[in-house]
């Protein structure tokens, strides 16, 4: 939407997108699953730390934080962990990821995470980046950090580490004296293709496999979403997106599928953002309950999980009944540190506060 447009034009401009949503995510599942293209590997993530005890067939999520760009005390910013076998992937690093992780499994988890992927590089899903990076070091990780993400996220790395050279130099070389290895932050660049559904492998390894895909986000925003693939079963992320029927070709049959989600009454009443136009572009920028409805519809996964809930405030009683409109199956409203375990019964739990 221009930078022009009014309330009125922007709520027209989301009448006339719900209108084409269905078809247009109906066309894109006709196509079947692109085929999917390998990234070049990364120096960093060639396998994953040795962990004695860790079951080959776990695969868990956790979310760490459901919040989005509001600062509250019980959705922190956009993030959630990964498990896989003996691998920890996070998705995303908002506001208190680092937070959450020691809460979640301790100094272990906290220096244990082998490399992150990024949606997009808007500061609610990075501003935790720098914390990871070096708060993990210090509490043990002693092998670069790695991280995949879209256009830029190379130059924002470069810039990270120009910022944080000193606290760098000196935690190495004059005071803990820390492994060096465990310094370095590896950015790789996952470029895809932003026509049609087109997914690329960014990890391949151990039975693990992640693939990447374009999503919409709006204009001059590259942004992405991620597929898991491990024993045998599927996660996807949507990361932040308008209904995306490349979304939809990479999420069908997923047995879980953790997508984004705005109230846009809500956020019309509580945004952060005092111009009306500009919340308008935002909430063009984002997927409705009663559109989400539609992909899950389409989708059809074992489980649909609402995560980067848009606003804070928003509660099952906002965010469901809407939905149901579109979709009856699972559904459930995430919160921090909710756990989804995927096997052959899909069971949500709660990560306990860890030991410090």
């Amino acid at each position: 939407m221009g930078k022009g447009a009014g309330p009125n034009e922007a709520r027209r401009t989301m009448t006339a997108r719900a209108a084409l949503t269905a078809p247009l995510i109906a066309l894109a599942l006709c196509t079947g699953v692109a085929t999917a293209r390998t990234a070049p590997p990364k120096p960093g993530t060639e396998g994953a730390a040795v962990r004695p005890g860790v079951g080959d067939s776990l695969f868990r999520i956790t979310l760490l934080g459901t919040g989005n760009p509001r600062p509250a005390p019980d959705r922190f910013g956009p993030s959630s962990l990964v498990e896989a076998g003996p691998y920890r992937v996070l998705v995303d690093a908002g506001r208190g990821a680092t937070i959450r992780l020691l809460q979640a499994g301790g100094r272990d988890l906290l220096g244990g995470i082998d490399f992150v992927l990024l949606t997009h590089l808007h500061s609610d899903h990075t501003v935790g980046l720098p914390d990871l990076w070096l708060t993990g070091w210090i509490a043990g990780r002693d092998r670069p950090l790695a991280v995949y993400g879209p256009p830029g996220t190379e130059s924002m790395v470069r810039h990270l580490q120009r910022a944080y050279e000193f606290d760098v130099e000196n935690r190495r070389d004059v005071v803990e004296k820390l492994p060096p290895a465990g310094a370095e932050l590896l950015a790789t660049e996952v470029e895809i293709d932003k026509e049609g559904a087109a997914a690329r492998v960014v990890f391949d390894r151990d039975g693990l496999k992640i693939l990447a895909f374009a999503v919409d986000h709006g204009p001059e925003t590259p942004a992405y979403g991620y597929r898991f693939e491990y024993a045998g079963r599927a996660a996807v992320f949507s990361g932040d997106c308008r209904p995306t029927p490349g979304l939809v070709v990479q999420a069908h049959g997923a047995d879980v599928l953790v997508h984004e989600v705005v109230s846009p009454a809500l956020l019309r009443r509580h945004s952060l953002v005092s111009d009306e136009e500009a919340v308008e572009r935002i909430i063009a920028r984002h997927t409705s309950p009663e559109e989400a409805g539609r992909i899950f519809a389409l989708t059809r996964p074992r489980l649909a999980v609402y995560s980067h809930i848009v606003p804070s405030m928003a509660t099952a009683a906002d965010l469901v009944p809407p939905t149901r409109k579109e979709y009856k199956g699972r559904l459930a409203v995430g919160h921090d540190l909710m756990t989804i375990t995927i096997g052959k019964t899909i069971v949500l739990g709660r990560r306990g506060t860890a030991a410090r």
